[in-house]
């Protein structure tokens, strides 16, 4: 079996991006230290389809929905949770397996649900942290539709503020991606989805 979500995010010679995942993250946080990310991926309905196929009429809960998370998310940590963590100019380290994770569905979408945690947990107070989320071959679209989809731990200290830069790529990169069709793979070394995957800032006083 072939799922199409682990097909789309494994496929390495693809790039304009032929699928959508929206996202929602929440920031994690124990003792004023950060200690992961609660990740929230909504699919589009052509990528949720074979799940969502396979998945029948299977409710919550039952051991389909389990084997199919686990395959998604097999696809998923292959590429280290698609995400890259910052503080400053050293890359914060995640745990090789995620704490929690589920599959759902919701209408004709399915739903990647994970809490991806740090290595070792970084202090809040007075830092400044940057993560984005991105298929580096731009093969899948990752996006926040909004930027109240990111939020800050429940008890965040007192002033810690986020902020999410969107991108906006030149006219000739755009029309580069668009140009890409399933059988073109963009350079490695241009990390095209880089250059169009939102930035989110954390910033504590």
């Amino acid at each position: 079996m072939v799922l199409a979500f682990g097909a789309l995010l494994s496929w390495q010679a693809s790039a304009h991006p032929h699928s959508f995942i929206s996202m929602q993250s929440q920031l994690v946080a124990s003792g004023g230290q950060l200690t992961a990310i609660t990740m929230r991926w909504t699919m589009d309905e052509i990528t949720s389809a074979d799940l969502l196929y396979d998945a029948g009429n299977a409710k919550p809960g039952d051991e389909v929905w389990k084997r199919l998370a686990a395959e998604v998310m097999a696809n998923v940590l292959g590429q280290h949770y698609f995400t890259e963590f910052w503080h400053g100019k050293q890359k914060v380290k995640f745990e090789n397996r995620p704490t929690s994770y589920g599959l759902s569905r919701e209408g004709h979408k399915a739903v990647l649900t994970f809490t991806l945690p740090l290595a070792t947990p970084q202090p809040l107070a007075g830092q400044t942290y940057q993560f984005s989320t991105f298929d580096p071959t731009y093969f899948v679209d990752m996006h926040y539709d909004k930027d109240a989809y990111v939020t800050l731990p429940a008890d965040a200290p007192k002033g810690c503020k986020l902020s999410v830069h969107t991108p906006k790529p030149n006219e000739d990169l755009t029309n580069y991606a668009l140009s890409l069709d399933k059988a073109d793979a963009p350079p490695e070394d241009m990390d095209l989805g880089k250059q169009f995957a939102q930035q989110v800032t954390l910033t504590c006083p």
